[in-house]
């Protein structure tokens, strides 16, 4: 089969991991890249068709994809765009900024029958895996312990956009909180929020935030998540009915800055090619994860329940 043709939205930080992944993928060929910002379109000059705004690239090119990585309250509108000129969608987590676009954007993707992915990378790493491989089958999950911690100015290079509430969509809890949540929901299924903790800095960014949540069965899980460490640290810890508590570094065997996302950034464009093989049934994560962050604010100085 030949591979598709699949443009990248937004050159940012995260898309050196796409683009790389496109390159190994036989699924893909890529086929144009856009960003505002000239300088970034510089090294594809020559190579693919560049654009600077998404809808000449959608009324430019023949498309069978897009990937989308543009800043976070950028999501909804070229996502939307994508949607309604019939071209399947990858797009970096979350997957808009306000439960109302995240709902339209869904509600636009089934009407048309368009492929919508939205990309938790964390849910493809090795260790996450080798975790899921090791309680599937085993005593039921009764607790999840979520941790994402990082000094947030480490990570966004020349995107300061990370640094602000509204284009963000508020800090950590909006940028980190959906890979996080998404985790909680590939062991305990549906969950919800029963209690938050979160600190803000001058600016109104949320640097730190805890919470507590509850699935089925009596099932629980915290997100602990934290824009001020001083390091890095991402670990997932289950406990099952039986009392063993079984963990996962998702940096383990990745000591290089990002080293992980390579392999992460692989399976995304995976499942992304999978789907739009086989669409039929297949439900997006990312509205799911975006009402747990909504719940999370608005669950702020709720009592938190330890795991």
């Amino acid at each position: 089969m030949r591979p598709r043709a699949l443009a990248v939205v937004g050159l940012g930080v995260i898309s050196r991991f796409y683009l790389a992944a496109v390159e190994e993928s036989p699924a893909f060929r890529l086929a144009a890249v856009c960003d505002l910002d000239p300088h970034s379109l510089d090294p594809w000059q020559g190579r693919v068709p560049c654009y600077r705004d998404h809808r000449e690239l959608l009324a430019g090119e023949r498309l069978d994809a897009v990937v989308v990585t543009v800043p976070n309250d950028v999501h909804a509108a070229v996502c939307r765009d994508s949607l309604a000129a019939g071209v399947a969608v990858c797009v970096e987590k979350p997957l808009a900024t306000t439960l109302a676009d995240a709902d339209a954007l869904a509600a636009l993707a089934a009407s048309g029958g368009v492929p919508l992915l939205t990309a938790f990378h964390r849910r493809y790493n090795q260790r996450v895996a080798e975790l899921a491989r090791r309680v599937t089958g085993g005593p039921p999950v009764v607790s999840v312990t979520v941790r994402y911690f990082e000094r947030i100015e480490e990570h966004v290079g020349r995107d300061r956009w990370y640094l602000d509430p509204a284009r963000c969509g508020g800090g950590c809890l909006a940028d980190n909180g959906p890979n996080a949540f998404d985790l909680v929901r590939l062991f305990l299924g549906e969950v919800a929020v029963t209690g938050a903790r979160i600190e803000r800095d001058a600016g109104g960014l949320d640097r730190r935030a805890s919470v507590a949540l509850a699935g089925g069965g009596g099932a629980r899980a915290r997100v602990e998540l934290d824009w001020s460490y001083d390091g890095e640290l991402k670990d997932v810890e289950v406990e099952l009915a039986d009392g063993t508590v079984h963990r996962a570094d998702m940096l383990d065997g990745y000591p290089g800055f990002k080293q992980s996302l390579w392999h992460e950034y692989a399976g995304i464009l995976a499942d992304f090619a999978g789907l739009l093989e086989r669409p039929e049934g297949r439900r997006d994560g990312g509205l799911a994860a975006l009402r747990l962050v909504e719940a999370g604010y608005r669950a702020e100085g709720a009592a938190l329940v330890t795991p």
